[in-house]
């Protein structure tokens, strides 16, 4: 009976969450939660990790670029309290789309929130016939949400002996990236 409950619970906050364009005033508190909630999926995978470790998992660059990149769209996704409990920068580019960040705030994650967000970029981007996406190969969180929740396929595998070609300077990919890729029909 707990379980429904929660059930219960996780539709009632999915389905109350709304995609909101990005301010230039809400961009750099929206930049750290995504920055926090990457840090602590790494942290998740890297149990005993140096917490005085100073490394960025998103490193401000790649968010500012991603941002800037032609078609880029950032949404906040806004619970019906009016607060952020994540968001997402996508480009949309013809039929063609690329996920570059999807987040779900620290502290209300495994709640429907991230699938909601994409559910809603996928609802006001019909055009878009192929998304793609990215994550590093040891968060199964993310490959469980893309594959399981989400539909999307891996398709390749960027690491040290096939390095991306769209991103040579990224980390040296020794460890990895997956691709993910969803075909809408």
């Amino acid at each position: 009976m707990g379980d429904k409950m929660g059930d219960k619970m996780g539709d009632k906050i999915k389905d109350s969450i709304r995609l909101v364009r990005l301010s230039e005033e809400h961009t750099i508190a929206f930049k750290e939660e995504m920055q926090e909630a990457f840090q602590h999926g790494f942290e998740s995978y890297y149990k005993g990790a140096d917490e005085t470790n100073q490394w960025q998992v998103l490193p401000d660059k790649d968010f500012y670029q991603s941002l800037e990149a032609e078609g880029a769209e950032a949404y906040e996704a806004v619970n019906e309290d009016g607060q952020r409990v994540g968001g997402a920068i996508i480009t949309a580019n013809g039929n063609m789309g690329e996920l570059a960040f999807l987040y779900v705030k620290v502290g209300v994650q495994s709640k429907g929130i991230g699938q909601s967000v994409w559910k809603a970029i996928e609802a006001m981007h019909p055009e878009i016939k192929v998304w793609e996406t990215c994550t590093p190969y040891f968060d199964r969180r993310n490959i469980h949400f893309y594959i399981n929740r989400c539909g999307f396929h891996a398709v390749e595998f960027f690491n040290e002996h096939h390095p991306d070609p769209n991103m040579p300077e990224q980390f040296d990919q020794e460890d990895g990236l997956f691709k993910f890729e969803k075909r809408i029909l």
